[in-house]
């Protein structure tokens, strides 16, 4: 909360507040990422819209035809997400970009919420290890039976289908850890379940 709050007083006309999903309501597909990064999501209120994993993520969802429009960085650039609902484990930017357990467990309830409200959800991608174990307590199952891996798809007990995709972060892709076919492959996995 005081991490919040310096940035509000820092930066008083960015979102800087618990940013909610984004997408179509009525979505197959979930897919979950870690946190609003402090300078993309906390400043324009949407996921993963202002900083670099957003031009991975959007820009793969408009090449499969998963979103229509234009991404261009803004909560109000036009981008429409078919059939996709973005939303993250950890509602607010937390310090280092980094959540703490009891952050991830704050935040539960309302990933709980936010897949319990997609009637239609079939497949939820999890975006590194932190969402994965969101995703698969909030999906009621235990992470230490299904782990993460990336391109590894999960049959939880009930549910939809879980399917790990290394974080699209900047330091992944830099790094050679996650390629953009490496990443296009895991979401034409999620459209194809």
């Amino acid at each position: 909360m005081a991490y919040r709050l310096a940035n509000r007083a820092l930066f008083p006309d960015w979102f800087n507040a618990p940013v909610p999903g984004f997408g179509d309501p009525l979505a197959r597909i979930a897919i979950v990422g870690l946190a609003p990064g402090l300078r993309g999501a906390n400043r324009t209120g949407r996921p993963f819209t202002g900083d670099f994993a957003g031009l991975l993520l959007y820009d793969t969802l408009l090449a499969l035809g998963l979103a229509t429009g234009h991404y261009a960085e803004a909560a109000d650039d036009g981008l429409v997400l078919e059939d996709v609902f973005v939303t993250n484990a950890v509602r607010c930017a937390p310090p280092g970009n980094r959540p703490t357990p009891a952050e991830v467990r704050a935040c539960r309830p309302y990933l709980e919420a936010t897949l319990a409200g997609l009637p239609n959800l079939k497949v939820v991608v999890a975006l590194g290890r932190i969402a994965h174990d969101a995703a698969v307590r909030a999906l009621g199952a235990p992470p230490a039976r299904f782990p993460f891996a990336h391109g590894t798809v999960h049959h939880l007990p009930q549910g939809p289908v879980l399917i790990d995709s290394y974080h699209c972060s900047r330091l992944n892709t830099n790094t050679g850890v996650l390629t953009a076919d490496m990443f296009r492959s895991v979401l034409e996995q999620a459209a194809r379940a």
